[in-house]
């Protein structure tokens, strides 16, 4: 992952960087979701972007 969050390639569009604040924060209003909930779905489906997202919606 980049760590200036405005250079963004592909790398960092298909995952998640779960130490990243900023990440969390994007993550969790796309999903409409708490911050926790994020890091939560990160340790249980990784750090695959469509994964967690897909983790996130499921009840």
């Amino acid at each position: 992952m980049a760590d200036d969050p405005k250079k963004k390639g592909p790398a960092d569009r298909k995952k998640v960087a779960g130490g990243q604040p900023h990440e969390i924060r994007y993550v969790a209003k796309k999903a409409g979701v708490k911050p926790e909930a994020v890091k939560k779905a990160i340790k249980k489906a990784g750090p695959s972007r469509l994964k967690v997202m897909k983790a996130l919606k499921k009840p």
